[in-house]
C-alpha cells in the first residue's frame, strides 16, 4: 500500500523518510529548504515503522533538529510538474575482451551475489543508539543475510558524476536531473539494490572500507551553515574526486559515502510518482553515511546543494 502523503506550502511530501534495513541495536520558503526540514533528522515524524519492517521512522539523516527550523526559513512552493518519462534499460557500450572491459572506462564491473534484506550488530554507538541517524562506530565483523540472494551483474560509475571542465562533482542535482544526465551518457539511475552492492559488497560491509566508522570519507564536518548571509544556507562544502581515496567499496567506487546524497531508483516504487526515488549513502555532514540508509521523504524533483548524481548501466547482453 502507498504511503500517505501531505501537503506543505503547495508542495507534496510522504510521510514515509528514512529506512536503514541494515542495522540491529536499540537503537519563500525555498523547495529545498522545506523538504531538508520537513525530512530533517530532529524534524516532523510523521510516520512509525511499518509491522515487521526495519524501516525507521519519519525522519531525515541529514539535518540536525538544531538546524532544521532555521534551514525551513528559505523555502517557496513550486507547481509539481507532470512525471517525466523513466528510462531504466539502457545497455552501455562494449570495450574490449575482458571481465572490465565489459564496462566503459569510467565505469567499473559489479558482480556477485547480492542479498536483498542484511542485518547488522552495532558494539559501539557514537550517538545515543535511539536516534533515527545514531552513528555507529564499531560492527560486529560480520553481517548476516537475513533477505534472499541473487545474481547481479552491471557497471557503476567509478566516481560522481563531475560535469566537463569542472573540478567539483554536480550538486543541485534531482532523481529526475540524474536520469536525464544518465540518459544523455548511455547510461540509466542505478536501482537501489545496485547501488547497495556496490557500495557493501558480498560481505555486506556497513560502511564501504569496512565495518568500523573512520575518516576516510568527506563526512562528519561541524561548520553546515553560512551565517554570513541574511538567509540561513548550507556550505558548499564538497570535494573533488581525488580528494578522498581510502573512501572507496570492495568494488572500487569512490566516495558511496559522505560527499554528496546520491539518486536511485525504487524497485517497489518504480510507478510511484513523484516519489520513485531514494537519496543514498548521505553527504558531509555527520549522518550515518552508511550503505543501507535510504532517505525517502523527498519528491522525484528535490535538489539542494548536497545532491550530486551517479549512473549505472547494464552489461552487453543483460
Amino acid at each position: 500500500m502507498a504511503s500517505p502523503s501531505f501537503r506543505f506550502a503547495g508542495n507534496v511530501y510522504r510521510a514515509e523518510a528514512v529506512r536503514d534495513t541494515a542495522s540491529v541495536g536499540k537503537s519563500g520558503m525555498t523547495r529545498r529548504a522545506l523538504a531538508v526540514v520537513l525530512a530533517g533528522l530532529g524534524g516532523l515524524s510523521l510516520c512509525a515503522a511499518r509491522p515487521g519492517s526495519s524501516e525507521a521512522s519519519a525522519t531525515r539523516e541529514d539535518a540536525p533538529p538544531s538546524q532544521s527550523l532555521a534551514h525551513a526559513a528559505s523555502r517557496v512552493a513550486a507547481p509539481e510538474p507532470p512525471a517525466p518519462p523513466l528510462d531504466t534499460a539502457v545497455t552501455a557500450p562494449a570495450q574490449a575482451s575482458g571481465a572490465q572491459a565489459a564496462c566503459p572506462a569510467d565505469m567499473l564491473l559489479v558482480e556477485g551475489s547480492y542479498c536483498t534484506e542484511v542485518r547488522h550488530v552495532c558494539k559501539k554507538w557514537l550517538d545515543d543508539e535511539k536516534l533515527s541517524y545514531a552513528r555507529c562506530a564499531v560492527y560486529e565483523p560480520r553481517a548476516t543475510c537475513v533477505g534472499s540472494r541473487r545474481a547481479m551483474r552491471f557497471c557503476v560509475d567509478r566516481h560522481e558524476y563531475t560535469a566537463p571542465g569542472d573540478e567539483l562533482p554536480k550538486n543541485y542535482g534531482s532523481f529526475v536531473t540524474a536520469t536525464k544526465i544518465c540518459k544523455n551518457l548511455a547510461k540509466r539511475v542505478c536501482t537501489e539494490s545496485e547501488w547497495n552492492f556496490a557500495c557493501e559488497g558480498e560481505e555486506m560491509r556497513p560502511y564501504p572500507y569496512g565495518w568500523s566508522r573512520e575518516p576516510k570519507c568527506n563526512q562528519d564536518q561541524a561548520e553546515l551553515y553560512d551565517r554570513s548571509r541574511k538567509k540561513l544556507a548550507l556550505k558548499d562544502l564538497r570535494a573533488p574526486a581525488s580528494a578522498h581515496p581510502e573512501c572507496v567499496s570492495p568494488f572500487g567506487v569512490h566516495d558511496m559515502v559522505g560527499n554528496m546524497d546520491e539518486p536511485v531508483l525504487r524497485e517497489a516504487a518504480r510507478y510511484d510518482y513523484p516519489f520513485r526515488n531514494a537519496l543514498k549513502g548521505g553527504w558531509w555532514m555527520s549522518g550515518r553515511n552508511r550503505c543501507r540508509p535510504s532517505t525517502t521523504a523527498h519528491d522525484d524533483h528535490y535538489q539542494d546543494v548536497q545532491v550530486g548524481v551517479r549512473c549505472c548501466a547494464d552489461t552487453p547482453g543483460d
